[in-house]
C-alpha cells in the first residue's frame, strides 16, 4: 500500500500516458525501479502468504465451528484481494494487461440476457479504453483498499471473539485454571512475537532476494508481453493472467462444450465462479468428528494431497498455452478439485478418526 501511494504520485491513469508513466517511473524517478519492483513483488508475496494461510486453515480445521464467521470474512478478503489484483494488473497498460482485461471482462458477456449490458457497464465503454483504465485505477487506489481495511478489521475482531485455532484443533478455552485462564494458553509476548519475528525475517530475506535478483520471476510476476504498450490491433500469441489467478483460468479453459443451449464460455464462467464459491461453504461440508488433519482418517489426508496437486497443476496449466492434451489434463484436475469438496460430506463422515487429546500436544 505504501509503495502504491508513491507510485501513484508519478502514474498517469490514461490510455495515452499510462505505459509511458510506468517507463518514466522505472527510468527517471529516483528509486522508482525499486518502488515498482517492491509493489509487483509485494502483490505476489501477498498472495503466497494468503494461499499458505488458507491451506493452514484447511489443514487444521480452522474453518470449523466456532470459527465459521472468521472463515467467511477471510474468504471475503480473498475475493477483495482478487479484485484488487485484477484492477492493478490492468494499470501498466501493456499488451498482457490490455488483452487480459479484454478476456476477463468479456466473460460476463456469456451471462444470458444481461451479459452484454453488464460488460458495457464494467468497461464504461464499448471496448477496453482509457475510461476503463481510469475506472479501474480509482477502484484499485481508493475503493478496494478501504474495503480490505474494513474486512481485515472485522476478521481480527471475529478472531478475537473465538480465539485462534491450534494444530490439534482443540478448544483451549474449555480447560481453564482457577483464574479463568486457559491452561494451554500462552502470552502473545514474547512467545508469538519472537516466533513471528523469525518468520518475518525469513520472508523479508526471500522478498528482497526476488526484488534485487529475480523481479520478473521468469515472466510470472512481471509478464514479458507487458513491456510492450497496449495495442488493440495486435493480439499476443498467448494470453494468461498473473500466476495467482491461473488455477481458475485453467478451469475456465477446461470447459469446451456447450450444454443446455448455453455456450462453453458460460459454463466455464460457472465452473470458475463455483470453484471460488464452494470455498465459502467449506465449514458445512466437513462432517468429521475432529478438526485437525492430525486426527482425521487416511481418506481425508489422501484427498487433501489430491486437492493440493490439482490446484498446483491447474496453476501451471493456466499459465501456459492450451493444447488438446493440456485441456484434457485441466479437465481431470478440475474434476478432482470439485471431488475434494463435494465428496467431503461423505468421506469425512465415514472414515475412522484418531482420538483427540484433551490438552494441546507439544
Amino acid at each position: 500500500m505504501l509503495t502504491g501511494i508513491w507510485l501513484t504520485m508519478s502514474y498517469e491513469p490514461s490510455a495515452e500516458g499510462a505505459f509511458a508513466s510506468v517507463e518514466y517511473i522505472m527510468r527517471d524517478v529516483e528509486y522508482g525501479w525499486l518502488l515498482l519492483y517492491m509493489h509487483s513483488t509485494g502483490a505476489s508475496a501477498f498472495f503466497v502468504v494468503v494461499y499458505l494461510h488458507m491451506f493452514r486453515a484447511m489443514l487444521y480445521g480452522s474453518y470449523r465451528k466456532p470459527r465459521e464467521l472468521v472463515w467467511l470474512i477471510g474468504m471475503a478478503i480473498y475475493l477483495a484481494l482478487m479484485a484488487e489484483g485484477f484492477m492493478g494488473y490492468v494499470l501498466p497498460w501493456g499488451q498482457m494487461s490490455y488483452w487480459g482485461a479484454q478476456v476477463i471482462v468479456s466473460l460476463f458477456g456469456a451471462i444470458p440476457v444481461v451479459g452484454d449490458a453488464l460488460v458495457e457497464w464494467i468497461r464504461g465503454d464499448f471496448l477496453i479504453s482509457g475510461i476503463t483504465l481510469n475506472r479501474f485505477f480509482s477502484l484499485h487506489v481508493i475503493a478496494l483498499p478501504l474495503v480490505l481495511v474494513m474486512l481485515v478489521f472485522l476478521h481480527i475482531v471475529a478472531l478475537h471473539e473465538v480465539g485462534s485455532n491450534n494444530p490439534d484443533g482443540i478448544e483451549i478455552k474449555k480447560n481453564k485454571d482457577a483464574n479463568g485462564i486457559p491452561r494451554d494458553g500462552i502470552p502473545f509476548h514474547p512467545y508469538y512475537t519472537v516466533h513471528d519475528i523469525f518468520g518475518v525475517a525469513v520472508f523479508l530475506f526471500v522478498f528482497c532476494t526476488v526484488i534485487f535478483f529475480f523481479p520478473e520471476m521468469g515472466g510470472y510476476f512481471l509478464e514479458h508481453a507487458n513491456f510492450e504498450e497496449a495495442n488493440g490491433l495486435k493480439t499476443p500469441a498467448h494470453i494468461a493472467p498473473v500466476w495467482y489467478f491461473t488455477p481458475f483460468y485453467a478451469m475456465l479453459r477446461a470447459v469446451t462444450s456447450p450444454f443446455l443451449g448455453l455456450d462453453a464460455k458460460f459454463w466455464g464462467l460457472v465452473v470458475m465462479g463455483g470453484a471460488i464459491a464452494i470455498l465459502f461453504v467449506l465449514p458445512w461440508l466437513d462432517r468429521s468428528k475432529v478438526k485437525s488433519i492430525r486426527y482425521k482418517g487416511w481418506i481425508s489426508k489422501v484427498m487433501l494431497v489430491i486437492f493440493v496437486i490439482s490446484f498446483v497443476a491447474l496453476g501451471y496449466l493456466g499459465a501456459i498455452a492450451s493444447t488438446p492434451g493440456r485441456t484434457v489434463a485441466a479437465q481431470i484436475f478440475t474434476l478432482l478439485y470439485f471431488v475434494y469438496f463435494l465428496g467431503m460430506p461423505f468421506y469425512t463422515r465415514m472414515e475412522k478418526t484418531k482420538p483427540v487429546p484433551e490438552r494441546v500436544t507439544s
